[in-house]
């Protein structure tokens, strides 16, 4: 998929190599989804992602000085945050390898390093708009949830997907999210930053 190096709209500071806005998920397979080929869900920047970029850069303790796992990174917005408000590592993983390669491609852009792997558990745990669906749901609760009784930070950016347990968190923060409405058949979101309790 063609990208293009440009700011995030709620996070100016940061630049991400992404799909023109009038580019649809499906657009590269001539708009039919492919169960061999995951769609580039790293071509976009997801609201739940942005936000929880925003909450990073705005509150720079959450991660300053300690290590941080972006999971199910996407394009790396999360993670770059990460980077620039001080983590002492940050490291990303996606089941999708093409989302782990546009990730070092976006840090790079950025001029940030990303790990392979963290020298140690990691303190912080971020996931953006990770609950859209019912088993993604359901696996990335329990993930979080181990993660979470290992005594690491869990932290969500969610913009109200339908499989959101929101009984598990607290929300934390709260932005209104541009997005492209050919994602999102909207041009805005208001999307929660939530704390696993």
């Amino acid at each position: 998929m063609q990208t293009t190096l440009r700011p995030v709209p709620l996070t100016p500071e940061i630049s991400l190599y992404l799909a023109d806005d009038a580019t649809g998920l499906f657009d590269a397979s001539g708009g039919e989804f492919r169960s061999d080929e995951p769609p580039p869900f790293w071509a976009f920047v997801w609201a739940g992602g942005q936000a929880l970029a925003r909450y990073v850069l705005d509150h720079p303790r959450t991660v300053e000085g300690k290590r941080v796992l972006d999971l199910a990174t996407g394009s790396g917005i999360a993670a770059i945050a990460a980077g620039r408000a001080g983590a002492a590592e940050v490291s990303a993983t996606d089941l999708d390898p093409a989302a782990v390669a546009a990730t070092r491609r976006n840090f790079a852009a950025n001029d940030l390093t990303l790990r392979d792997e963290l020298t140690a558990r990691p303190d912080v745990l971020l996931a953006g708009d990770v609950f859209y669906s019912p088993t993604v749901a359901a696996e990335m609760s329990a993930r979080l949830r181990a993660a979470r009784r290992e005594g690491t930070v869990v932290l969500v950016g969610d913009p109200g997907r339908g499989y959101f347990p929101e009984r598990l968190f607290e929300r934390v923060a709260e932005f209104d999210v541009p997005v492209p409405a050919v994602l999102e058949e909207t041009e805005s979101l208001v999307t929660g930053v939530w704390r696993m309790r």
